[in-house]
């Protein structure tokens, strides 16, 4: 099991191949804001909503120059599908094997009707320009989520400049 990140944290190092084969790693961003956000299930009702949310507030976050990035364990086929069908402006990563969820304590152990199994927790991370974790949310309920998120980004300083 992963320590558990807190606020002021260096968020965990990633790499991730994209669907296009290109790769994608936390570093390369380092001056920009990034909203990483995890959640279980491409196509299902609330990773649906959460994600339309981001792609409805998606001019605000190019505004104040923030990546937002979606994590699922989700294949690259089913974010291929996911993104066409909603239209979603912003980058999903495939983290199939769970490097990604285990380092940011984001697979846990679940509980329904009294069974037991690991699953991901709806959580989201804003990440400073220097890399730091500058807000973390855990259990995520998805109404009125990226309405929290958008106005931290607004909030927090930022260390460009």
């Amino acid at each position: 099991m992963s320590a558990i990140l807190k606020k002021g944290d260096i968020a965990p190092a990633f790499q991730s191949t994209l669907s296009d084969g290109t790769s994608l790693t936390l570093s390369s961003l380092k001056g920009k804001k990034v909203i990483l956000y995890f959640y279980p299930k491409d196509n299902t009702p609330g990773c649906t909503q959460e994600a339309c949310d981001f792609r409805d507030n998606w001019k605000d976050f190019q505004k104040l120059d923030v990546v937002v990035l979606g994590v699922s364990r989700d294949s690259h086929t089913s974010h291929h599908t996911f993104k066409s069908l909603f239209s979603l402006p912003f980058t999903l990563l495939s983290d199939e094997t769970g490097e990604i969820s285990k380092a940011y304590g984001t697979w846990v152990e679940k509980s329904n009707f009294g069974k037991k199994y690991f699953g991901l927790e709806r959580s989201t991370f804003l990440i400073d320009e220097t890399g730091k974790i500058q807000k973390i949310w855990r259990k995520v309920k998805v109404l009125g989520h990226v309405q929290k998120v958008l106005q931290e980004a607004l909030s927090s300083p930022s260390h460009t400049g």
